[in-house]
């Protein structure tokens, strides 16, 4: 390493010099010159030793101070120095992680800006639509007791959609703000999963929707927080009526692997393209792309995933359109559970 060099470089000076002093007789004055040669090379190597060691300091603050003004690209070369190297490493290791933190934060702020965006356009054109139809009240628009009826309806319905979205838009603030404390507690999952499909079943009657079920009779235990759970069914078997609706089918089948149980739910309607499926649980995101309120807040899978992602499990999206469209989630099972932070 460098500083070996150096320490025997001064070695060798403090002997040549010592030499030099104790041996004055004229028969080794040959010897005299040759030491005090070796001193004055040694000086000489030293000297620009030191002074490469200097320019490498310096070409590296250079570099430096190129990444600290944004050049996140670039990289340190190495050099024909061990030591200097592994300063070089352990320096691209922090300028690739900086690159990877200023990357993820361009990308938050698009998303957070498309959020802010999709949010004020689905607030605005429900209270555009609110406001118009109370003129109309206030104007005396509505002739009969009939038509006033089935404006105050439709006001009904748009506040209803507004109120879910702002208290959607809450819980998800809620959830990246890591406010929502879960309390796990161990449980039926099977027994979880039918309690909730019974308040379905009237929207599905309607619907004229066949309902098929699959669950084990045997009990399928669980570690995991009841409410939020409760709360990504809930989610998923509505996004699968209101998507999957023409299909007149909805399956819900709880199988269970060594470790974990899996909840499938699916339908048999137009599905979600291949391209979109990444994009299924991104917040705001809606299959058909539309922006009416009434094809709900697009917040519910995405809350359904920070859910599930809380209690240690895992969500995914599948699609043949069609055919199967399937949206699973998985659970560990509670004897295979070591470990759960709030």
């Amino acid at each position: 390493m460098l500083n070996d060099k150096k320490i025997l470089l001064l070695i060798l000076q403090f002997a040549a010099a010592a030499a030099l002093l104790f041996t004055n007789t004229g028969s080794l004055g040959v010897f005299n010159v040759i030491l005090f040669i070796f001193l004055l090379g040694s000086t000489a190597l030293l000297f620009v030793s030191r002074l490469r060691f200097i320019s490498h300091l310096k070409w590296i603050n250079a570099e430096l101070k190129r990444v600290a003004d944004g050049n996140v690209r670039r990289r340190l070369l190495a050099k024909d120095n061990r030591l200097f190297n592994e300063i070089i490493f352990s320096m691209n290791e922090l300028i690739d992680q900086l690159e990877k933190v200023q990357i993820n934060a361009a990308k938050s702020e698009t998303a957070r800006k498309r959020l802010l965006s999709n949010i004020s356009h689905d607030i605005r054109t429900p209270l555009t639509s609110i406001i118009g139809y109370v003129d109309a009240l206030k104007d005396g628009v509505a002739s009969s007791e009939e038509e006033k009826q089935e404006y105050l309806q439709i006001l009904s319905k748009k506040s209803n959609s507004l109120k879910q979205l702002i208290d959607e838009i809450f819980n998800m603030a809620k959830l990246d703000a890591n406010e929502i404390q879960l309390n796990t507690d161990s449980f039926d999952f099977a027994e979880i999963v039918r309690e909730t499909l019974i308040d379905f079943l009237p929207e599905l009657k309607k619907q004229d929707i066949e309902l098929e079920v699959q669950i084990p009779d045997k009990k399928c235990f669980v570690m995991a927080d009841r409410l939020s759970l409760i709360r990504v069914i809930e989610n998923i078997v509505k996004n699968g009526v209101h998507y999957g609706k023409e299909g007149k089918v909805l399956g819900i089948e709880l199988t269970e692997s060594e470790h974990e149980y899996q909840l499938l739910i699916w339908d048999q309607g137009p599905g979600i393209p291949e391209g979109d499926l990444e994009h299924v649980f991104e917040r705001m995101y809606r299959r058909d792309r539309s922006r009416s309120l009434d094809d709900g807040s697009g917040l519910g899978l995405a809350i359904a995933k920070s859910l599930i992602e809380k209690n240690r499990g895992s969500i995914w999206a599948e699609s043949v359109p069609w055919k199967k469209t399937t949206f699973g989630f998985s659970l560990p099972k509670q004897n295979h559970r070591h470990s759960f932070k709030k």
